[in-house]
């Protein structure tokens, strides 16, 4: 019998924990994955692979936003992303054909590259991090509640701040060459380090509230975030995200005021901010939230824009969740924009 590429890399799954210790030895268990720091297979956790339950086989690799099956993981790992050579080495491995598996010959890891983005990385997350100790929670009254306000967003209707959010009193901005308050936003990985953050430098207003400062660049990013995302808000269950429970119902927006908009409007849901349209795509999520609600702003003939999201719909829809895509009806609006018209 001639098993097709979707038998295989169902029957691959099955295997999982055995499959990864064949292709990616020096990787450790992480919980329900499988880790390690590329498909090179050297030790560290960019590298996520589900061993078991409905996701089982399939994969991450949160430095390069590779991803796939349980049989692109052998493609990716063996033969430079080549299914059919994969094909049949997965059919040898599985028993189900003639012969013996040939040696593995895994990918290599770029000559003097690797150290170099690796360490340039670590520098980074540091960095992220010095800043965000260098900061304080986010209290009501502190310009970054002041300008949430201005944007409409009241975090006492939450009642209480989100802990990934902070205040930074007098942060270093190289594009003007001085010091301004931000509010900063620590990004996690999938496994809840806090491995990037996001910068929003703030001004005072003639009018005696705070905005963006009037920058080329007011929001940055500092750190790499790939797969990751900002935990705002954990919705009814109260619970991280780690422990989401079973079936429950996520909302994933583009930016910080937008993902706050809709934990105000729709407190039940748990709240993610993906901080790039181009991470939406990547952001990885536990087995037990079955829906996705995208909540994408209306860049109406912004054809980029709109292949976004259609990558990340169907990202999640290849995991096998409920995807739905939540979108303002006017032209060039967001859900913040809703909201604060809704208070006007």
């Amino acid at each position: 019998m001639r098993h097709d590429a979707a038998t295989i890399a169902r029957m691959l799954a099955e295997r999982a924990p055995s499959l990864v210790r064949e292709l990616l030895p020096n990787g450790r268990k992480h919980g329900a994955e499988w880790r390690c720091g590329s498909l090179a297979g050297e030790r560290g956790q960019s590298l996520a692979v589900h061993l078991g339950g409905a996701r089982s086989g399939v994969w991450a690799d949160f430095s390069s936003a590779e991803r796939g099956d349980a049989l692109d993981l052998v493609a990716a790992v063996l033969y430079g992303g080549d299914r059919r050579k994969a094909l049949v080495w997965a059919r040898q491995w599985l028993g189900l054909g003639n012969g013996d598996v040939g040696p593995v010959v895994r990918r290599s890891a770029p000559m003097g590259r690797t150290s170099e983005v690796d360490t340039d990385a670590q520098a980074r997350r540091a960095a992220a991090r010095k800043v965000w100790f260098a900061g304080e929670p986010l209290r009501m009254g502190s310009p970054a509640a002041a300008y949430l306000a201005g944007r409409g967003i009241d975090l006492l209707e939450l009642g209480r701040v989100p802990g990934s959010l902070r205040f930074h009193t007098g942060l270093w901005n190289g594009e003007s060459q001085r010091h301004w308050p931000a509010m900063l936003a620590g990004i996690c990985a999938p496994d809840g380090a806090m491995v990037a953050m996001h910068r929003t430098w703030l001004a005072p207003t003639p009018s005696g509230g705070w905005s963006k400062a009037p920058l080329r660049d007011a929001k940055m990013t500092l750190g790499s975030y790939a797969g990751g995302c900002i935990r705002l808000w954990r919705g009814a269950s109260g619970k991280p995200l780690a422990f989401a429970p079973e079936g429950e119902t996520a909302v994933l927006a583009e930016g910080i005021e937008t993902a706050l908009s809709i934990a105000i409007s729709c407190p039940e849901h748990r709240v993610l901010c993906a901080v790039s349209l181009a991470n939406m795509a990547r952001v990885v999520l536990p087995a037990a939230i079955r829906t996705v609600i995208v909540a994408a702003d209306n860049d109406e003939g912004n054809a980029s824009a709109r292949r976004a999201l259609d990558v990340a719909c169907q990202w999640f829809l290849s995991q096998g969740r409920d995807v739905r895509l939540a979108m303002p009806d006017r032209k060039d609006a967001d859900w913040n924009d809703i909201l604060q018209e809704m208070d006007a």
